[in-house]
């Protein structure tokens, strides 16, 4: 089979197509045809070595996917040989045409929603529903303020929340960026780029500020955020990319609370109680998600630059045929 590999940490040019051997699963596993492999942000920052866990060299990328079950191993009862299913982790990785997964990382897939949608299920939907319910603990009537609304994890939250009774206020970059968060629901969709968008958050909540603020860059965001803030208001920061200072006494006169949450720290049973959410979700309609572009396989190291690049655009993803 074809594979994306990696055997140095660097460049998004360190990512090589390779021919390695097909997956054989052992008692517990499941080999899944890869039709469509997801890009988040997370993987470059694996990919260049500056997270803070590595795997070992060489390596494929990828913990997102969707396609069919190949084959599964000894005492496997929960999914066979043809089932469409989504992909949340693996043991191989999944920028590839095959990937070796044990059964709890393998989910099944709505029958109306394609494989490249299913790719852009794990990561941004988990984080998402992680977020809001777990962390924020989000209510119905409150308002949510989404920075990088247009994004995987922006417009999940944003089919979340409003399928639970809250107010959406998204942020995002561009003209076709706002448009897509309008699209999925947001009520208000303000351009972060332009100078008093703040106090349009402001006026958008009647000066009283969100009660939740989604963060995706933090480093730019977080003392803004701490600014507009309801009492007793919630932070999630999602990413990061350097670092950034507070005062902390918006904090204490707040009484606000910012959480951060890495997706991978979660532990078995909240990612057990997500994937129930999200599986009920596709089946039902609520969810959606949105493919920004595609690229073949081989084009790995071009879709690793295009994750990276300002005004997100739903999920980037990768297909195999």
């Amino acid at each position: 089979m074809k594979a994306i590999r990696v055997r140095e940490f660097g460049d998004a040019n360190v990512m090589k197509m390779e021919d390695v051997s097909d997956l054989t699963p052992s008692a517990g596993q499941v080999v899944v045809q890869v039709k469509a492999a997801g890009i988040n942000p997370v993987d470059t920052y694996i990919r260049s070595g500056v997270y803070p866990s590595k795997p070992e060299l060489p390596y494929t990328p990828g913990m997102d996917a969707a396609g069919i079950v190949a084959s599964v191993g000894e005492g496997v009862s929960r999914l066979k040989p043809g089932d469409r299913v989504y992909v949340a982790g693996s043991l191989s990785g999944t920028y590839a045409e095959q990937a070796l997964c044990t059964e709890s990382q393998v989910h099944p897939l709505a029958d109306g929603v394609s494989f490249e949608q299913g790719a852009g299920v794990y990561v941004p939907y988990a984080t998402a529903y992680r977020a809001l319910w777990m962390l924020a603990r989000m209510r119905p009537g409150e308002t949510l303020l989404v920075h990088g609304a247009s994004g995987g994890v922006g417009i999940a939250a944003i089919q979340f929340a409003k399928s639970s009774g809250v107010r959406v206020i998204g942020t995002a970059g561009t003209e076709k960026g706002k448009q897509l968060a309008a699209e999925q629901g947001a009520d208000h969709v303000v351009d972060h780029n332009q100078d008093g968008y703040l106090d349009e958050i402001r006026a958008l909540t009647d000066g009283k500020g969100p009660n939740i603020i989604l963060e995706m860059l933090s480093n730019v965001n977080l003392q803004n955020d701490l600014e507009i803030l309801a009492q007793r208001g919630r932070i999630v920061v999602i990413g990061c990319r350097g670092d950034v200072q507070i005062n902390p006494r918006l904090i204490m006169g707040k009484e606000a609370q910012i959480n951060g949450m890495v997706l991978m720290l979660s532990t078995e049973q909240e990612l057990s109680v997500a994937h129930c959410a999200l599986v009920a979700g596709l089946e039902s309609g609520v969810l959606r998600p949105v493919v920004g572009q595609t690229f073949p396989l081989a084009d790995a190291a071009q879709a690793h630059e295009a994750v990276l690049k300002p005004g997100a655009y739903g999920k980037i993803v990768l297909q195999t045929d």
